[in-house]
This record gives structure tokens, C-alpha cells and sequence, in this order.
């Protein structure tokens, strides 16, 4: 007596896809599945861009919207969602420019980490502030693969994809930046 249970696990993109052709049929459940999945990872992606907790939120939202209009869905779905983000991050960067405002820095309370206490906050910050300098000294393109493999955490491949570069780039612009950031001293103080 032998039964046979179908154990596969779909893909992602395989759930993906699914999701969101759930979503579009009128599926509530799958828009909620598919927030759960991407949101978190999006959010972060998008706050690493704009500095900015409601400018993220926005981005969010309209990734998303982007994303359910898309006729084509490809099957590497994360990265090209990233791409779009991206390519929306910068675009609402250049309007915040244009207006004059300033990006700010995450606040406190979304850095995480357990520190407590005054003094551990205020060397926080001033090690935040002296990292952003640092980092702003950097050409953009080695900035950007920094911010995203460190603060977002994508993976080399991840970061060549959504940046639609080859891999070795990536890894040589990763190496050049972090050696530039290990000649500063005043990191190890």
C-alpha cells in the first residue's frame, strides 16, 4: 500500500507568477502573499535609495502598482522588481532635488540593533555620519553596489542583474569600494 503524495514545492517564480495572476483575477488573498513575500525586501531597497521612511512607503506602493500593470512578468521577478524600483528611486530623487529638499537620514528608531542609552546613541550617529561622508567620496557606481550588497543585502548576482551588469563588474566594483572604505582610519576608531 503505497500512496504517493505530491510534495513538490512550486518555484518562486512559478509563485510568483501565480500570485499575480491570482491578484489580477480579483484574489485578495495572493495581493496579500505577494506583500508578504516582496514588501519588506522593496522597502529596504527603496529607503537605501531615498533615505526616506515615507518616500519609501510611496515607492512601495507604486513598485507594486508598476508591477500588476506589467504585461510580462519574467521569471527572475525580485531582480526586475528591484530594477523598477530602482529606476523609481532615482526618478523621485531627481523631483526631491529639483524642489530642494534634502535626503535625511534613517531614523533611530529604524536602524534596529539593541544599543540602548545616550552615549551609545550619539556614537551611533556620529559613526553613521562619518560612514556617509566616506562613502560619499566614492564614485556613485561603487556607492550604489556598496548600499545595495551591505544595506539591502542582494547578492552579487542580484546586484548585476537589477543594475544589468555582468558579475564581474560587480565584484570589482564591491572589491575597489570596500578597499577605499578600509583605508580610512577613522573607521577603526
Amino acid at each position: 500500500m503505497s500512496s504517493t503524495l505530491d510534495t513538490s514545492i512550486p518555484e518562486p517564480a512559478d509563485l510568483t507568477q501565480s500570485l499575480i495572476g491570482r491578484l489580477r483575477a480579483g484574489d485578495d488573498e495572493a495581493g496579500r502573499l505577494l506583500d508578504d513575500l516582496y514588501r519588506d525586501t522593496v522597502f529596504q531597497f527603496c529607503w537605501s535609495y531615498l533615505n526616506n521612511r515615507e518616500d519609501a512607503e510611496d515607492a512601495v506602493q507604486e513598485v507594486f502598482c508598476r508591477v500588476l500593470r506589467a504585461d510580462f512578468v519574467p521569471d527572475n521577478f525580485r531582480a526586475w522588481m528591484l530594477r523598477i524600483a530602482r529606476n523609481l528611486c532615482y526618478d523621485m530623487g531627481r523631483r526631491r532635488a529639483r524642489r530642494g529638499g534634502e535626503a535625511e537620514l534613517p531614523a533611530e528608531s529604524q536602524l534596529g540593533g539593541s544599543w540602548t542609552g545616550s552615549l551609545t546613541r550619539l556614537v551611533r550617529v556620529e559613526t553613521r555620519s562619518r560612514i556617509k561622508q566616506i562613502l560619499a567620496t566614492l564614485p556613485e557606481s561603487q556607492q550604489e553596489i556598496l548600499r545595495l550588497r551591505y544595506a539591502v543585502g542582494l547578492s552579487r548576482a542580484e546586484i548585476a542583474e537589477v543594475l544589468d551588469l555582468k558579475e564581474s563588474i560587480v565584484k570589482s566594483r564591491l572589491f575597489e569600494g570596500l578597499k577605499k572604505l578600509r583605508q580610512h582610519d577613522s573607521l577603526l576608531d
